[in-house]
C-alpha cells in the first residue's frame, strides 16, 4: 500500500523542518576545516567597527553577522515567552547560532540544487503565522518592528524551511512507500502499554559545551514551569526531529526509550515535566502529555482538546503584596470586559502583551489543577482571577473537542503518518549531517 499522498505530504513538511535543528553528537560544527578546497573566510571590511556588524560565524563563503544572531535571539525569547534580560539572551546565544549555521547551510544546498522558495509560499507562511496568532493580514510586520525583530531573520527562517522540505522530499521520493506488515505491527504496539511523551533535546556535542548546555536546560525547565508553553519551547530549542511538531514524539513504550529516559518517564504524572536527564548525547526535557494502559481506554478525558484563551500578569518571584494587588486589579480589570473569547484576548494583548495568547490544547498537556479548572468552565465563560507560577491571570474555553473513539488507538492513517515521518526524519538528519561535514564553519563569538 502507498501512503504517499498529497494532504499527507502538506502535514509532514512541517515535521520537516525539525531536521534542520536535529544534532549529531559527532559533529563538531564549532570548528569544521573538512573542506580544504573552500574559499578562504571573508575578513570584515576595513572601517567597520560597528558591533552590530561584526561577524559571528563564517560558514564556508557566508557571514552570519552579530547583528543577525541578536535578532534572531530576540525573535526566539518573542515566540518563548521567555523573559528579555541579559542572562537569557547570552545563554540562548551559542544554540540560536547553531541553528543559524544549518539554516545557511540549508540554503546554500538549496542554491547548489536550484531549489527555492517563491515568495507565494513565504506569504503563505507568513500570513499562517497571523492566523495562529489571531492577527489580522499585515500586522505581524508592525508586531515585529515594535519589539525590535528584524523581519528579514524570520523571513529567512521561514525560506530555509520551505527549501530544505523540498530538498528532503525530492531524495525521499524513492523511499515512501509503507507496506502493510509495518502498519500492522505499528498498530500492534500501539495497544501495549505506553505514554505519550513530549521531548527537547539539547545536544553536548564536546565536554567543553557540558555546563552551558546543562545551564540552558535548566533555564528552560524553570521557564516552563513558570509558564512557557513546552511546545512552542521545543520548536525553538530541541535539536530532535520532533521539534516541528512541539517535541511529541507519540506514544512510546518502556522499552522503546533508553533506560534513564524510560525510569524518569514512569516517576512522572501525565502533565508533569522532568527535571534535565542526561545522556550519552546530551540533556532532555521530557514532558508526560498521557498514559494509558493495554487497549482498556482509560485516559479518554484526556483526549478532548481545547481551545483556549489565557492572559496572564507576570510578577517577579520575589513580588511586594502592592504589586500583587496591582496584577489581581489589572486581571480583574480585563475579565470585566471579556464578552468572549476575541475581546479577552484584546485586552490581554493591549495589557499583557507578553503572557496572552490563545491555542488548542489537549487535555493531557494541562497540569491537574489547571484541567480541573478549564473542565469547570462554560464555553465563553471567564474564570475567576487565578494565581500561576508566574503572575496572575484570567482564562477562557472558546470551544472543546471531545474525544473520538477514545481508547481505541491512532487509526491506520494516523500510523502511516507517524512511520513515514520517522523515515523521512532520518534521511534528513543524514543529509544534514553531510553538509556539515563537508563545510568550512568558523566561529567567531
Amino acid at each position: 500500500m502507498v501512503w504517499l499522498r498529497h494532504s499527507l505530504m502538506l502535514l509532514l513538511t512541517a515535521a520537516l523542518v525539525a531536521a534542520s535543528a536535529a544534532s549529531d553528537a559527532q559533529t563538531r560544527r564549532q570548528q569544521t576545516t573538512a573542506a580544504a578546497t573552500r574559499q578562504p573566510a571573508p575578513s570584515p571590511q576595513p572601517g567597520n567597527t560597528s558591533p552590530e556588524m561584526r561577524i559571528a560565524a563564517v560558514v564556508n563563503d557566508q557571514v552570519i553577522s552579530v547583528f543577525d544572531l541578536a535578532s534572531r535571539v530576540r525573535m526566539v525569547m518573542i515566540s518563548s515567552n521567555l523573559p528579555d534580560t541579559e542572562e537569557i539572551r547570552q545563554r540562548l546565544a551559542s544554540q540560536v547560532l547553531r541553528s543559524l549555521i544549518d539554516e545557511k547551510l540549508q540554503l546554500q544546498e538549496a542554491r547548489r540544487q536550484s531549489v527555492t522558495a517563491t515568495e507565494a509560499e513565504i506569504n503563505t507562511a507568513l500570513e499562517q503565522i497571523e492566523k495562529q496568532n489571531n492577527m489580522k493580514s499585515g500586522q505581524l510586520d508592525s508586531f515585529l518592528q515594535a519589539r525590535g525583530v528584524d523581519r528579514g531573520q524570520l523571513v529567512d527562517q521561514l525560506t530555509a524551511s520551505i527549501v530544505w522540505a523540498k530538498l528532503v522530499r525530492r531524495q525521499a521520493a524513492q523511499t515512501t512507500e509503507i507496506s502493510d506488515e509495518e502498519v500492522d505491527e505499528a498498530l500492534k504496539r500501539a495497544k501495549e502499554h505506553a505514554s505519550r511523551v513530549g521531548e527537547i533535546f539539547l545536544a553536548v556535542d564536546n565536554p567543553a559545551q557540558e555546563d552551558e548546555i546543562k545551564r540552558l536546560a535548566e533555564r528552560l525547565t524553570l521557564q516552563m514551569r513558570q509558564g512557557a508553553r513546552f511546545s512552542a519551547v521545543a520548536q525553538q530549542f530541541s535539536q530532535s526531529a520532533t521539534a516541528a511538531v512541539g517535541g511529541d514524539m507519540g506514544w512510546v513504550r518502556p522499552d522503546q526509550l533508553a533506560p534513564e529516559l524510560g525510569k524518569a518517564v514512569a516517576q512522572l504524572k501525565p502533565g508533569e515535566l522532568s527535571p534535565p536527564v542526561r545522556t550519552g548525547g546530551g540533556f532532555y526535557l521530557l514532558l508526560v502529555i498521557d498514559r494509558r494502559t493495554g487497549t482498556s481506554g482509560s485516559g479518554s478525558d484526556q483526549d478532548a482538546v481545547y481551545d483556549i484563551v489565557q492572559v496572564v500578569f507576570p510578577l517577579p518571584a520575589q513580588a511586594s503584596e502592592a504589586m500583587k494587588r496591582a496584577a489581581i486589579n489589572e486581571a480583574q480589570s480585563v475579565k470585566a470586559v471579556a464578552k468572549d473569547c476575541p475581546s479577552l484576548l484584546k485586552a490581554g494583548k493591549e495589557k499583557a502583551p507578553q503572557l496572552s495568547s490563545q491555542g488548542r490544547l489537549r487535555a493531557g498537556e494541562l497540569a491537574p489543577e489547571m484541567r480541573n479548572l478549564v473542565n469547570r468552565l462554560s464555553i465563553g465563560q471567564a474564570s475567576s482571577v487565578i494565581a500561576q507560577k508566574n503572575g496572575v491571570g484570567v482564562i477562557m474555553v472558546c470551544s472543546k473537542t471531545e474525544a473520538k473513539d477514545a481508547g481505541k488507538g491512532p487509526s491506520r492513517d494516523e500510523i502511516g503518518e507517524t512511520i513515514l515521518r520517522q523515515r523521512l526524519d532520518t534521511l534528513a538528519r543524514r543529509y544534514l549531517r553531510d553538509l556539515r561535514r563537508n563545510a568550512y564553519v568558523d566561529v567567531r563569538v
